[in-house]
């Protein structure tokens, strides 16, 4: 079931109703009876895969929390982390490293006959996957107690509004949030609902404008040039940036109108000055989970300079892995990790830089600076990221700007404007729509869009309110797409 749909229009209402006409101690249940419906609305079979991930990290759980022997905990948790971690590889990973295998195979010329698999890759595995292993961690390093009710374990792990693509919640936040009930608060409510509103207006109006051109450009390189090749990487920067961010509003905007609250995943993060900054900014519940149960084991940077970096490449790399079965995301995770690697290496080259051109004395070009910086950065590694394989991204990074001076006509530039596959009134859409986000995030460095504009007269709040929604529900079924990070 897509947020964007109208399955789901009829299925939330008749949800949130529900909830609040139950007597707290039956909406548990109809929560967890509601999020097994959302995911089985998709295909009702792999409810079994939810079902047996639930039952070994809950259970494994309560063994760690009847012994304090620590090699007994160490081996139900090699349990949970054996038995999740397999299905995971297994469903995302098989076909994968069955056909990195033959080509490595056929190089080496040497005979390789298993067949592929037939597996259809479960909607949001990574994604509850996720969140039973750091359970399962906190549990055994005693940085939780384990719960003791299945079926609150169970909603805790299927929460429909972040089921399939978070944010990736933890257990100590989300599971006593169940336990406490929830009063209709008016404000709470219409709060909740403008966030989803403008999650909305993210996606349907924006993003899946953004890819349609995205999609020309991307699925056939071989058949454009240097200027669609910019145009489309940097409407994907804003595309998956406007598809995945507006997920997270809808599902913290759903949350919040129950009463609870999931954490922020994204943080104006094209206005980050640095490599380092973007990750503290961009998918935020992955890269912390990432840092609290890989970076930090593995020594952090409490090691040396060296094994400090190979810390930081090593996590990159896995997740750019959890992202996808394809060498492209493994490239682009390894892009990011030798990013944030040199990033620490030039601190003092960029310290002496700085001092030489005096560039601090002008502190606003100095952030313009930084900020375009990272995001071309950012842009660039996002190519490896969107095509389809490592040929078209390599074919593309080597044509990027190969015609670029033709760019100098503005004929030319038209034209290749125009064989994007966007009509002059979606391009301008997509591009006013970029635009106001970002005037948005702007203002929101002295605090929330929302609470200001409830401040204002309620003629000038319901126009802004009646035009966002106009917008969206007129664009909102026009092309049904499912969210990217559906696919991770």
């Amino acid at each position: 079931m897509l947020f964007n749909s109208l399955q789901f229009l009829i299925f939330y209402p008749i949800i949130t109703l529900l909830y609040f006409i139950l007597p707290f101690k039956a909406r548990w249940i109809l929560l967890l009876a509601g999020s097994f419906y959302f995911y089985m609305a998709w295909k009702p079979e792999y409810i079994i895969l939810i079902l047996i991930t639930t039952f070994v990290a809950y259970l494994t759980g309560i063994k760690m929390g009847e012994t304090e022997d620590k090699g007994k905990r160490k081996v139900y948790l090699c349990i949970s982390l054996i038995i999740n971690l397999g299905i995971l590889i297994t469903f995302k990973y098989a076909n994968f490293l069955n056909d990195s295998f033959r080509a490595l195979f056929t190089w080496l010329n040497i005979p390789y006959n298993v067949p592929g698999f037939n597996l259809i890759l479960p909607m949001g595995i990574s994604f509850y996957t996720f969140q039973t292993l750091s359970y399962s961690i906190d549990v055994y390093r005693g940085q939780m107690k384990p719960e003791k009710n299945y079926g609150m374990f169970a909603l805790y792990v299927t929460f429909f509004p972040q089921l399939v693509a978070g944010p990736i919640e933890r257990a100590d936040r989300l599971l006593p949030q169940f336990y406490s009930e929830k009063k209709f608060d008016y404000d709470r409510v219409t709060s909740g609902l403008k966030i989803m509103a403008w999650g909305f207006f993210k996606k349907v109006v924006v993003a899946d404008r953004l890819g349609v051109a995205v999609n020309t450009i991307y699925n056939n390189p071989a058949t454009h040039n240097s200027i669609q090749f910019i145009i489309a990487t940097i409407f994907f920067a804003f595309q998956i940036f406007c598809d995945f961010s507006g997920y997270s509003d809808i599902a913290i905007g759903i949350a919040k109108v129950m009463g609870f609250e999931l954490m922020e995943n994204f943080k104006r993060p094209y206005f980050s000055k640095s490599i380092g900054e973007f990750w503290r900014r961009w998918h935020i519940s992955l890269s912390t989970w990432f840092k609290d149960y890989l970076y930090i084991p593995l020594g952090g940077n409490r090691v040396g300079k060296i094994r400090n970096y190979f810390n930081l490449f090593v996590t990159f790399l896995v997740s750019g892995l959890w992202h996808g079965a394809n060498w492209t995301f493994v490239l682009w995770g390894a892009l990011h990790g030798i990013y944030s690697i040199f990033g620490r290496i030039l601190v003092p080259l960029r310290k002496k830089l700085v001092a030489v051109t005096r560039i601090n004395k002008l502190p606003l070009l100095h952030k313009v600076l930084q900020v375009v910086f990272t995001f071309s950065m950012v842009s660039f590694g996002w190519i490896f990221f969107r095509a389809n394989s490592i040929n078209d991204a390599f074919y593309i990074v080597r044509h990027l700007f190969t015609d670029l001076g033709k760019a100098t006509s503005f004929a030319y530039l038209i034209n290749s404007i125009s064989a994007m596959g966007l009509t002059k009134f979606q391009l301008l859409v997509a591009v006013g729509g970029v635009a106001l986000i970002e005037v948005v995030h702007l203002l929101e460095r002295k605090g929330s869009v929302w609470d200001r504009l409830s401040t204002k007269p309620a003629l000038v709040r319901w126009a802004a309110y009646s035009l966002l929604l106009t917008v969206t529900f007129w664009l909102a079924f026009s092309e049904n797409k499912v969210f990217i990070y559906f696919q991770f």
